[in-house]
């Protein structure tokens, strides 16, 4: 059994999350029609919905940006991303490295593809149950909160220093 280092899971995580990001986007837009449809839901199942929504902001819609703020969000993630794939090329830690390797992958199919070709990113998941809804998100949001959980496990389940008594 072949052994994969570090920065080869992160890669296949950042390559993963992208690629599934960018064909379910591709797919929903064009073979779907969803563009030409905005606001439209489609029930999937009952707590699930296909909805077409473009997000112009950061995150869940805040801090909605155009124009230069567009172009000024592109450069921070950039840089994130720049800092991030340091990171991964840098840690001997599967976990971080599969984190970074999300966050990367969701960051470039999110906020640099999706903003350089429309300006905005395309949502269109919707979770709901028992009158309980959550906000839209595509397979990029899901890859960068899994790999901010990566980052998180990986600092709670971190080996304690070692304490000489």
């Amino acid at each position: 059994m072949t052994r994969f280092s570090p920065r080869t899971l992160g890669l296949c995580a950042a390559l993963l999350s992208l690629a599934l990001d960018q064909a379910s986007k591709y797919a929903l837009l064009y073979w779907a029609h969803f563009k030409d449809m905005p606001g439209v839901r489609i029930p999937v199942l009952p707590f699930f919905d296909l909805v077409m929504t473009w997000n112009p902001g950061i995150s869940y819609g805040l801090f909605p940006v155009s124009g230069l703020g567009t172009t000024l969000l592109i450069a921070v993630v950039t840089a994130i991303i720049a800092f991030l794939g340091l990171w991964l090329w840098r840690t001997d830690s599967a976990i971080v490295a599969i984190g970074c390797g999300l966050v990367i992958g969701g960051g470039i199919g999110n906020n640099l593809i999706d903003r350089v070709i429309y300006g905005k990113v395309a949502d269109f998941f919707h979770l709901h149950a028992f009158g309980y809804d959550w906000y839209v998100f595509n397979i990029a949001d899901v890859a960068v909160v899994l790999g901010a959980l990566a980052f998180i496990y990986d600092v709670l389940m971190a080996p304690e220093s070692s304490k000489d008594a």
